[in-house]
């Protein structure tokens, strides 16, 4: 393929992530001829999977929640349903060892009552706040429900300072409001915005009585994001091109597009940039969008994955959280990274990482093995097969106050050029849902331009 003749292409989409592959899905399932270009050498953006040894690892621990609708649509689209099972219930072990008096167990689970009931039951026995807390708790969710994440005055306010004149203490907020906030916003609550975390905590907890239960995948990411995605993306006929990066996206003198990857240059009526923001900043052509640079100002938010292989089994659950210890979460990835032998394999997932994502490992070491052994008491003793880490710096868009009006819809001010990816403005924080959901809205934007009928992926599951 020359420089001289173009390939043509009804669509490009540009990035394999969640939000490509599924813009390329709705596009080819309308009927367009589409092409996928990835720079790197797989799908899955940053919900990845790679090799150590006889290990499949997962760059970090994902899970979803039954309230994550288009997610649900993707992995059925793939036919990976089946690979990521939810919970009958919610039901959440939460492991304080911070007490004088001693660890403690508890849990944060619900009932199959009406909302807001759902979760009364599980909140009036839950040990870590004291019944003042808990009723406080109660009082809090009552007015974060009648809260509009859709209201822009919400998106300039911090989620802390809105919890702290609505009684919550910072014990309750240790222990209850960021332990869930902080995984799924990736931010402290000081650091998060009110119209996000409404969204969250409202859609979450308050809409219907099983939307939190968490589901997560028993293989490798990589097994959906990668293998079943390329193979649903061959069947629908789409052209899938890895280890391809682009290098720029130019209007054409007819009103069309030219995608150039340095070795080929393919002609398109639409083109989807799936790509994270900076990077999308780059590609987009003069003109594009009104002020290019907010997104150069939307800020980011790292996640660091601790990986300890033990040479027995020290914790029987698949997974929990902790309080007073540096440790967030704790998941069982045995069965999933395909450890034989005697041992256990867990990952220990810390969001908004900023203080530790560029430590060293020996220093990561000696902070979270005697705080595992804190923790599991079983790990007392225990070999270490394996102790590595990942990070990733920049793993999320930083959900801070403001960050609303930096956030971009799918539509340019260029026909045919669209946007998708976690960081648009898909009323999400930065997650695989917000990121299938801008997938939608990319293709939704491209079809009505093209004139071509269709029918939301929600709607029809409906």
């Amino acid at each position: 393929m020359t420089h001289d003749a173009p390939r043509s292409s009804r669509a490009v989409v540009v990035g394999g992530g969640l939000a490509g592959i599924t813009a390329a899905l709705r596009l080819a399932d309308a009927g367009l001829d589409v092409t996928l270009l990835e720079g790197r050498p797989r799908l899955g953006g940053l919900a990845f999977s790679f090799r150590r040894g006889e290990l499949t690892v997962d760059n970090g621990q994902h899970v979803y929640l039954r309230c994550c609708t288009a997610y649900s649509w993707f992995l059925d689209r793939v036919d990976g349903a089946r690979l990521a099972p939810l919970q009958n219930r919610l039901d959440v072990p939460v492991l304080d060892v911070g007490r004088p008096s001693g660890p403690r167990l508890g849990r944060i689970r619900r009932n199959a009552l009406p909302v807001p009931f759902h979760l009364a039951a599980g909140l009036v026995g839950y040990p870590h706040l004291s019944l003042a807390e808990r009723a406080g708790v109660g009082r809090a969710a009552l007015a974060l429900g009648r809260l509009d994440p859709d209201d822009p005055a919400l998106d300039a306010v911090d989620f802390g300072s809105w919890l702290s004149r609505h009684g919550q203490s910072a014990r309750t907020i240790e222990a209850l409001w960021d332990l869930v906030g902080v995984a799924t916003l990736n931010a402290t609550a000081p650091n998060s915005s009110l119209a996000l975390a409404a969204k969250v905590f409202k859609t979450g907890l308050l809409s219907e009585p099983g939307a939190a239960d968490i589901g997560w995948a028993t293989v490798p990411l990589g097994e959906v994001h990668d293998t079943l995605a390329r193979k649903a993306l061959d069947s629908a006929g789409v052209r899938t091109e890895l280890r391809t990066k682009v290098s720029s996206v130019t209007r054409t003198e007819q009103g069309g597009w030219i995608v150039d990857t340095g070795g080929e240059r393919i002609e398109a009526e639409t083109v989807v940039l799936a790509v994270p923001q900076r990077e999308a900043h780059d590609l987009l052509p003069e003109g594009a969008l009104d002020k290019p640079e907010r997104l150069l100002d939307i800020g980011t938010s790292p996640i660091l994955n601790v990986h300890v292989v033990y040479d027995r089994r020290v914790l029987r659950r698949p997974f929990f959280a902790a309080l007073g210890s540096p440790v967030q979460w704790v998941f069982d990835r045995t069965d999933a990274s395909g450890l034989t032998g005697p041992g256990q394999y867990l990952a220990v997932s810390q969001s908004a990482a900023d203080e530790e994502i560029d430590l060293p490992v020996a220093e990561l070491r000696k902070r979270y093995l005697p705080e595992l052994e804190r923790l599991l008491p079983a790990a007392r003793g225990a070999g270490i097969r394996d102790f590595f880490v990942t990070r990733e710096r920049a793993a999320t868009f930083a959900p801070a106050p403001g960050v609303g009006r930096l956030r971009p819809g799918a539509r340019t001010r260029a026909a045919g050029l669209v946007l998708a990816g976690a960081w648009t403005a898909t009323g999400w924080p930065a997650t695989m849902e917000g990121a299938v959901r801008s997938g939608f809205s990319a293709a939704d934007v491209a079809l009505r331009a093209l004139g071509r009928t269709h029918e939301h992926p929600l709607q029809e599951a409906a």
